[in-house]
């Protein structure tokens, strides 16, 4: 299958990822609350990782690609052209659901955002930039964990999507409050560049802590399942 196919299959489902998961943010939040948006985010991810995880493994995030890329799992040129899809894939589907919010009488993507992440006054619940880098790393460090053991050969086969996507939902469910929850610099790249073009650029000024804190959180939990499972394996070695 060529890259092509790949990069596209990542827009797409990066593109879904935003539009749902925002989307259930701005469109259905009042009737939903954080619980409804938090599993809008797990299944639109768990459902993708059936859709299109036998094309490209379902990355929809940079944070997961570039630990991939540190675990020799995708070439060099792949993952740049996947994190290029999925930041691409990330705006089309924040300037779609801007496309619907727009017909509301009542939206002003100014006032109202497009579900984007923040700290301090941008905040859902005003956690300031410390509490939001730290639970941004936890968070991301929790979620590459939890893929590295259901992708892991030893896992049940089939059942990867499913873990994948409670995970994402418990996630969701403790970090909202905090940041609205990134744990993807994509999902919060699309959003944070179509609010500022709309006149708001906060989002865009404080997207370099969405951007950070999950690529080294990403990078810890790759590696410390790393660890985990070579020390399970030497010691169980040993036993023998």
């Amino acid at each position: 299958m060529s890259n092509m196919r790949k990069y596209v299959a990542e827009c797409f489902g990066t593109m879904f990822l935003v539009f749902m998961g925002c989307g259930s943010a701005k469109i259905a939040g009042l009737e939903v609350g954080y619980l409804g948006i938090a599993f809008a985010f797990g299944l639109t991810v768990m459902t993708m990782v059936y859709a299109i995880g036998p094309i490209t493994g379902c990355h929809i995030n940079p944070a997961i690609t570039i630990a991939m890329r540190f675990n020799k799992k995708i070439k060099t040129e792949e993952a740049l052209g996947y994190i290029a899809a999925q930041l691409l894939g990330a705006v089309l589907g924040a300037a779609l659901l801007y496309a619907v919010l727009s017909g509301g009488l009542s939206y002003s993507i100014g006032v109202d955002g497009l579900g984007q992440n923040g700290y301090g006054l941008a905040s859902p619940s005003g956690y300031n930039l410390c509490a939001a880098f730290l639970a941004e790393f936890l968070l991301t460090a929790l979620f590459l964990f939890v893929i590295c053991g259901a992708t892991s050969e030893k896992a049940p086969a089939g059942f990867a999507g499913i873990a994948i996507g409670l995970c994402l939902t418990l996630i969701h469910i403790v970090g909202i409050p905090v940041t609205g929850v990134s744990v993807n610099p994509a999902r919060s790249f699309g959003p944070a560049i179509m609010t500022c073009i709309g006149g708001d650029c906060t989002a865009l000024s404080q997207l370099w802590l969405f951007i950070v804190a999950p690529v080294l959180g990403g990078l810890f939990g790759m590696y410390a399942y790393k660890f985990i499972t070579c020390q399970c394996a030497a010691d169980g070695k040993k036993s023998k």
